[in-house]
Parts: structure tokens; C-alpha cells; sequence
């Protein structure tokens, strides 16, 4: 069960009613929430595969500002040309799947943010990474090590992690 309180913080932070939220999977340093888990269907049984979801605004911001770089296209490209990184995207895209189907399965080898073979957004790239930390999505890593990089991220990110 996740706390009212926090409920209602990541409310404030969507502008909206969260729908579907399983637990808080990323707090930020100061402790607010980051990253939620949801429910591979939502109370009204709408299938919603996006397993963890970017809700701090400032992480929301800087994801969109890093999507706007070209960095998607590079990524992409370089699954194509890196078959290690393709490997271990692959890997991020099977746990994901197989961490979502054990709550309630979609019957799809649909995931999120365009793994395995494509990067179509960083927000969940980097909320995988942020909810399952360091290691488990390459490209969600990497798009965090960039933002931890800038000192205005201090209280979103513990930069040393990335």
C-alpha cells in the first residue's frame, strides 16, 4: 500500500491523480518521490505496460531535455553497431518484462521506452535505471550519468551512484 502522503506528492508533481501506482520505486535524495511503479493495468483496466514511471518534474524536465539533443537517434544507432550494449539492452528489456508479467501479465513482449531494439524515450530509460539502480538498463545508466553530471541535479540524484 502505498502512503497518502505520497500519493499525494507525486499528484502534485503529474498535475494530476496518479492512476495505478504499486509503490514509490526511486526517492530523491531530499525524499521526495521520483519513480513509481505501476500496475500493468490500471483500475479500470486499461493496459498501461510503462512498469516504472519518471514523475519528479525536474527529472521529467531534464529527461525532455536530453530527448531533444539527438541523444534517442544515437542510441539507437548504437545498438545497431555495438553488439555488447545491444546484449545488455536486451537484458534490461527481458528483466522489465518478466519483473511486470509477474505482477499481471500483458500477453505482449511489448515493454517500455522502444527496448529492445530501439531508444523512443529516455523518461522511462531512466526511470528503469533509477528504480532498479545502476547495471540493469545501459542506456538508462548512461542518460543518468549525463544529468548527474550537472550540479542542479543534486537533489534529484546522488551523482556518485552514476
Amino acid at each position: 500500500m502505498v502512503d497518502r502522503v505520497d500519493l499525494e506528492a507525486v499528484a502534485r508533481q503529474l498535475g494530476r491523480e496518479p492512476r495505478g501506482v504499486l509503490e514509490i520505486a526511486y526517492r530523491c535524495p531530499n525524499g521526495e518521490p521520483g519513480v513509481v511503479k505501476t500496475a500493468p493495468k490500471l483500475p479500470d483496466g486499461i493496459p498501461f505496460p510503462t512498469l516504472y514511471y519518471l514523475t519528479h518534474p525536474v527529472l521529467t524536465a531534464a529527461a525532455g531535455r536530453l530527448e531533444t539533443t539527438g541523444m534517442m537517434r544515437e542510441m539507437t544507432e548504437r545498438l545497431r553497431q555495438e553488439p555488447a550494449l545491444a546484449a545488455a539492452y536486451r537484458r534490461a528489456h527481458e528483466s522489465y518484462l518478466a519483473e511486470r508479467d509477474a505482477i499481471e501479465s500483458l500477453e505482449t513482449t511489448f515493454s517500455a521506452g522502444g527496448m529492445p531494439d530501439r531508444v523512443k524515450c529516455l523518461h522511462v530509460l531512466i526511470a528503469h535505471s533509477l528504480a532498479k539502480g545502476p547495471g540493469c538498463n545501459p542506456l538508462g545508466d548512461e542518460a543518468l550519468a549525463i544529468l548527474a553530471a550537472d550540479p542542479a541535479m543534486a537533489d534529484v540524484l546522488v551523482a556518485e551512484q552514476w
